[in-house]
Formats: structure tokens, sequence, C-alpha cells
């Protein structure tokens, strides 16, 4: 089928009415896939009328090579791209689908974000235990910090998974899976203050065998947690876009920086393939080599 530079916007707008209807797509996320669409169908127009599959075998990968931008962001546009092109298909404006053979750019890992020892001082201490939910909250970010559980496994936390005498809990993680995470001394402590104050707690109706709960004794949330973790970090003064995950980040690399061995890491961070925990060891080389050079005589 021939497409003409016209057509080309109107199958555009089709595609993203399908994403707005059908897939029920964000606004922000229907008004990037429509910038890096629009761009696209300019750069088409610029070289004339072609078949669509001519269309889509040359004028992707010359769009893609003219942008000077990062990986990511070129990996995003052909992303939109080929969601147009897989959308034509199923139209039978393509027979096939020629973007799918257009290589996607390589990225470079993303380090982890982390805090400072300071930082993550000045959030532990800015839940004040004088309440009920001052204890509960103090009790999760100590424990987020000392356990790096994610934060489903911190919310999903059963009463039953703490072990207080042998100063461990036991979370469920990904494929279902358990794994014994010890928590140190200072948690430990946070962590049975606040069960003191959970076990006197009562509630008409039924109760939740979390061990973090909100209101009426229901199990806390994600979304819950979320904005705790946020409040906190600017009570005490963070600017950075602290999350449960970067805090996750941060048990690691502290650990690494301070002597811990990559697969006891591993273990305790609940990782599958230790792969995924090595990127930690690039975040505290560049902790060494910082050390080496504010102390060093010859650095």
């Amino acid at each position: 089928m021939e497409l003409a530079q016209g057509d080309l916007g109107g199958w555009i707008d089709a595609y993203l009415d399908h994403l707005r209807v059908e897939r029920a797509l964000a606004p922000a996320t229907l008004a990037a896939y429509g910038s890096d669409l629009a761009r696209f169908a300019a750069h088409a127009e610029a070289r004339g009328t072609v078949t669509a599959e001519a269309l889509y075998g040359t004028v992707v990968s010359s769009f893609l090579a003219a942008a000077d931008e990062s990986p990511r962001s070129i990996a995003r546009r052909l992303s939109a791209i080929r969601g147009l092109a897989k959308f034509l298909v199923r139209e039978r404006v393509l027979k096939s689908d020629p973007a799918a053979l257009v290589d996607r750019p390589k990225m470079g890992r993303r380090l982890p974000k982390h805090l400072g020892e300071d930082e993550v001082m000045r959030l532990l201490t800015a839940a004040v235990p004088t309440s009920f939910r001052g204890k509960r909250d103090r009790a999760m970010l100590y424990l987020l910090y000392a356990s790096g559980l994610r934060v489903s496994e911190l919310v999903g936390l059963r009463l039953g998974d703490v072990d207080l005498t042998r100063g461990v809990v036991i979370p469920l993680g990904k494929g279902q899976k358990r794994r014994i995470v010890p928590i140190g001394d200072l948690a430990l402590g946070v962590l049975s203050e606040y069960l003191e104050a959970r076990a006197t707690r009562t509630t008409r109706g039924p109760t939740s065998d979390a061990v973090f709960v909100a209101q009426g004794m229901r199990a806390m949330t994600r979304q819950n947690f979320f904005k705790l973790i946020k409040r906190y970090a600017r009570i005490a003064g963070i600017t950075k876009p602290v999350s449960p995950h970067w805090v996750r980040h941060t048990f690691a690399t502290h650990l690494l920086a301070g002597g811990a061995d990559l697969r006891s890491v591993q273990a305790m961070l609940g990782h599958a393939d230790i792969s995924t925990t090595e990127i930690y060891t690039h975040v505290s080389s560049d902790h060494v080599k910082k050390a080496h050079r504010a102390s060093h005589p010859r650095a």
C-alpha cells in the first residue's frame, strides 16, 4: 500500500486514539508518544512519499540516527514507532513489522541511587516515637534500612514472619520464595517496642495479622508507605527523591562499602542472579575511590 505524507499523520492520530480509548494510557504517556511520533512524521515527510514497508525500513533508522539524544531517549522513540508499526500491521496497512528489525540502542546500566550515612540517620530519627503511629513509622524505617526488604515484602510481613529471639525476619519474596534476613540489634529494639504497642491496640471488627497496621488495625499498603517515607524525608531535610527502593539500594551499598561479601548481600536482598547484586559493587567502588582521593597523600 502507498502511504502518502498526509496518511501517516492520520494513522498516528488513529493509533493515539487507540491508546487512549482501548489501552487507557495516562495523559502524560500519550503526550510523550504523540510528541515522538509527530517528530517522526515530520522526518518522514521531509524524505517524501514511500510505500509503508520502505518508510519503516529506511526512515526509522535515519530518524534515530539523526537524533542527538541519549540512548534511553532514542529507545523510547523507537518504542513508540514500534507500537505504531504493530498497530498498522493489525489494521492491515503493513504486512509485517519492519521496525522490529531496527536495533534497540545499547544503554549503560543505571547505577542505583542511595543515601549517605548522615542522611540515613536523619531519616531514621525523623519519626518521633511518642505515639503508636510514631512507633510504627520509626520501626518501618529502621527495619527497611536494616534488612533491605522490598516495599512489598515490608508491608506484607505477618506476625509469624518475625522471630525476635533470633533477630531475623522471614519475608515472602519474588516467586513466593522465603529467605531469612538478620536485622541487627538497633532495628530489633525499635521493632520490639512497636510490637509491644501493637499488642495493646484494640479495635472493633476483624483485625489483620500484618506486622504494620494502619487505622482500624488494617494492613499498611505500599501507597501508605510511599507517602510516609517521602514525608519523613522532607522532615529530615533530604532533598533527594527518596523512595523505599532508595533505602534498599542504600542498605546494599553500605554493606558492600563496609566489607560484606557479595554472596551474603545477594542472599539478604533475595536476588536470584548475582549479576543483579554486582551493580552495587560499582557504587561502593566509587565510594572507595572518593575516600582514596580524599585521604591518600599522592592521590
